[in-house]
């Protein structure tokens, strides 16, 4: 069927603004890939604008030595690891019981949760409390204040109650308790949901710096958050000096930026790699359990 004037003309215009819109998107992220892969010499004489000039692997030589961001990366793999595990678990054994009609204190609990996305105690109670469970300079800070977060448990509530409740009660009368009717049965039909949570708070923990800029004075815990913040925007003269090795002065300043422009990548690229795989559970994930009109 052929389209009027008027659709080919709405339908450019879309594809114009999708074009625009991934290209701004995209070229920052290939212009730091770009540097990174750039000889000094070439981003001295603003040469890279698009593709790498005089292809060199120096940059990731110099930041790849250093031994702080492999400690750095073993902290931030941990906390995202066990953090996201015990997240999913604790969301789970959160949002199951407030999914269910029965449960006496459903409407109170489901209250108070929504009561928190409003209103916190504030910073410094939460900053007493931590030191007083005796959670600081440890690794635990990073994960047990931020066990359960509010929004991603109305998410998988809402996925527990698409569940028909024939399901439950045909269960319930073949002799399963409520541990098995959840692990057995609603967590593998709400798995798109958990893929995306997992998702959520995966890469929560690899970002999360704030917690650990308040909690964790002690380097050998810091994630690489922390590293990153002391390198872009810190400019620490200690690590350029160290990551630059016998560069001269002259070409010190050149060196940081590619240095820079390194550990962004380097830091990136663990979450550019894991988002392909859980992409395709991620609109099913969100549309489940959602309202429909």
């Amino acid at each position: 069927m052929k389209k009027s004037i008027t659709d080919q003309t709405y339908y450019g215009l879309v594809y114009f603004i999708t074009i625009m819109a991934v290209i701004v998107t995209l070229y920052p992220f290939l212009y730091v890939l770009s540097v990174s892969l750039s000889s000094v010499n070439a981003i001295d004489k603003q040469l890279v604008i698009l593709f790498p000039v005089e292809f060199t692997l120096s940059g990731y030589k110099m930041v790849l030595q250093y031994p702080e961001i492999w400690t750095s990366y073993y902290n931030t793999i941990w906390y995202t690891v066990v953090g996201t595990a015990l997240n999913i678990f604790a969301t789970c054994l959160a949002a199951f019981p407030l999914s269910r009609t029965r449960f006496f204190l459903r409407r109170k609990l489901n209250f108070f949760i929504a009561f928190t996305m409003y209103f916190s105690g504030g910073l410094i109670p939460v900053y007493i409390l931590i030191t007083s469970l005796g959670l600081y300079n440890t690794r635990w800070v990073m994960v047990l204040p931020v066990l359960v977060m509010t929004f991603n448990v109305m998410i998988c509530r809402s996925a527990f109650e698409s569940i028909p409740n024939e399901v439950f009660e045909s269960a319930s009368m073949d002799g399963a308790n409520d541990i098995t009717m959840l692990f057995r049965i609603a967590v593998p039909i709400v798995k798109p949901t958990l893929a995306v949570l997992t998702l959520y708070y995966a890469v929560f923990h690899w970002n999360n710096f704030f917690s650990a800029l308040l909690y964790l004075g002690d380097h050998s815990l810091q994630p690489l958050q922390i590293f990153l913040r002391r390198v872009l925007i810190m400019a620490s003269p200690e690590i350029m000096q160290k990551m630059g090795g016998g560069t001269a002065t002259s070409q010190l300043a050149v060196s940081s930026l590619q240095v820079r422009y390194v550990s962004i990548v380097v830091s990136i690229l663990p979450i550019i790699m894991i988002y392909p795989f859980i992409q395709r559970y991620f609109v099913k994930g969100i549309t489940l359990g959602a309202v429909k009109g």
